[in-house]
């Protein structure tokens, strides 16, 4: 079975070629399958660092160098996870790393990770959405997708935004079965609504080369939200529990636990 895997937030390469480093992300996702499929990446990790990083001041990968619209969606994604005037939390980091403090302490988790995760997935999520990353990484999914015509798409976090919008711009390109790992797809104000093509009456809709699509959410997954958001606000997508318990310290949205998830294996039987 022929799979192309689209990769989520922190799979930057440096030193590697783009072309190596889809090569070593393809490995690595075949591994995890274990199912002796065959597997190619799309790698646009290199795009998002360097247009995320231009005139960029301070650190790479602490809150200090988030901007205010990056912040911003950190709130709103604070607001989606409980936490109370979530909208003061984006005003300046040190609120910010208050609210981080108490997610971490509600979810037991770790807080370092917990704010190394937030500053590098809202940074990648805003990069993507606001630089000529966006159409560059759609070029280069959809570039493998007419090399290797793939039955199946795998594409977690980040990469299901790709995948979606990239699937849209090329209706004539035909995947029987997409699969969504931990998507942030239905992230309200952050996500959502910056679609494109854009939600219509606030819904979304199976691109229209897609047979199936289905989503795989962690009960514990705090990147997916909100619970059974994209099964509400997309036409047409199915759902699967891949695990009944979260696991600790954002593990539980690592893509080699959604890879070697049986209702994922399971979904891809009939492909084989």
């Amino acid at each position: 079975m022929r799979i192309l895997g689209v990769h989520g937030v922190g799979n930057h390469r440096p030193g590697q070629s783009p072309e190596a480093a889809s090569a070593a992300l393809a490995g690595i996702w075949a591994a995890a399958l274990d199912d002796g499929h065959e597997v190619a990446a799309a790698y646009y990790a290199d795009l998002l660092h360097h247009h995320g990083h231009r005139g960029r001041q301070g650190g790479d990968d602490g809150l200090d160098s988030l901007d205010d619209s990056e912040r911003e969606l950190v709130a709103a994604w604070l607001a989606e996870c409980g936490l109370p005037d979530a909208t003061a939390a984006g005003r300046a980091t040190a609120p910010l790393r208050q609210a981080l403090a108490w997610l971490a302490r509600t979810h037991g988790l770790g807080r370092p990770v917990t704010e190394w995760f937030v500053a590098r997935f809202f940074r990648e999520v805003a990069t993507y959405l606001r630089t000529p990353a966006r159409q560059e990484a759609r070029a280069r999914v959809a570039d493998l997708l007419l090399t290797h015509r793939p039955r199946v798409v795998l594409a977690h976090s980040l990469g299901s935004v790709v995948a979606y919008e990239t699937l849209w711009e090329n209706p004539s390109l035909h995947v029987e079965l997409l699969v969504t790992l931990g998507s942030p797809l239905a992230l309200p104000h952050a996500v959502f609504p910056r679609l494109q093509p854009a939600p219509v009456d606030d819904r979304g809709g199976r691109p229209p080369g897609v047979g199936r699509w289905v989503n795989l959410a962690d009960p514990g997954d705090l990147v997916a939200l909100p619970p059974g958001g994209v099964e509400r606000c997309f036409e047409g997508v199915d759902r699967e529990q891949p695990r009944t318990q979260p696991i600790h310290a954002f593990d539980f949205h690592k893509v080699v636990h959604y890879l070697a998830a049986p209702q994922l294996r399971a979904l891809l039987t009939p492909y084989a």
